[in-house]
């Protein structure tokens, strides 16, 4: 699967370059011109990483790392022009992991974008999630329910290592196609609600109560009733 990138930029001659160059990387992106369209942008799909520039219109770009960082752990690498040490200081200490100066060298952007989901990954991905008595190991492919060892498929283990890293969050039939398939199978198609039955049947066995719980009109959730 692809990352994705929300580029918060109000040039839009720039904020077009990066997306095309970004696109041809191989990364799914989605664009903000400012800081009010940024966090819509991350209501509707939260991004996996963001490039946010500090001179923005509406909300200064250190208020809206803060803001972002407040509410998310997603990797945030600053896009600007002001290269004194200070400010580099005041992004730094805002919540933002990286920067790069303006005007960005590509091959250099690429490679703190990849060293950025490097660190993320290996600080983000512990050893084990645990959500009420459901335990998963990311390494070695283990899922437990209580003492009880659950056998998955490899489309079943991703779909429910997708919730335990989303625990409470309702996640959009379109995150999940995303995330799991990495494509887009149509309205028609029943491909999440067939893999959600599936998991539903083997972790509620042995009279397990239901997790996987139906937000309706929308996704599902991983919480307790």
């Amino acid at each position: 699967m692809s990352e994705r990138i929300l580029v918060v930029e109000d040039d839009r001659r720039l904020r077009d370059m990066l997306r095309r160059n970004l696109i041809f990387e191989g990364y799914g992106v989605d664009t903000a011109e400012d800081g009010e369209h940024a966090f819509r942008a991350m209501r509707e799909r939260m991004p996996d990483a963001i490039i946010l520039d500090l001179m923005l219109p509406d909300i200064d770009g250190i208020e809206v790392c803060r803001r972002i960082r407040e509410a998310s752990a997603v990797p945030i690498l600053i896009l600007t022009a002001r290269d004194s040490v200070e400010d580099r200081v005041t992004g730094l200490d805002a919540g933002a992991d990286d920067y790069v100066v303006k005007p960005p060298e590509i091959d250099e952007l690429f490679a703190r974008l990849r060293a950025l989901f490097r660190r993320h990954k290996m600080e983000a991905d512990p050893e084990v999630y645990e959500f009420s008595d459901l335990r998963l190991n990311p390494r070695t492919r283990q899922v437990f329910r209580g003492e009880r060892e659950i056998q998955l498929t490899a489309k079943e283990f991703d779909l429910l290592h997708l919730f335990m890293r989303h625990p409470n969050q309702v996640l959009t039939r379109e995150m999940i196609y995303e995330h799991i398939w990495e494509y887009d199978f149509g309205g028609e198609s029943n491909i999440i609600e067939v893999y959600v039955r599936y998991l539903r049947t083997k972790l509620e066995a042995d009279d397990g109560s239901r997790l996987i719980q139906t937000v309706r009109g929308v996704g599902y959730a991983l919480r307790e009733t």
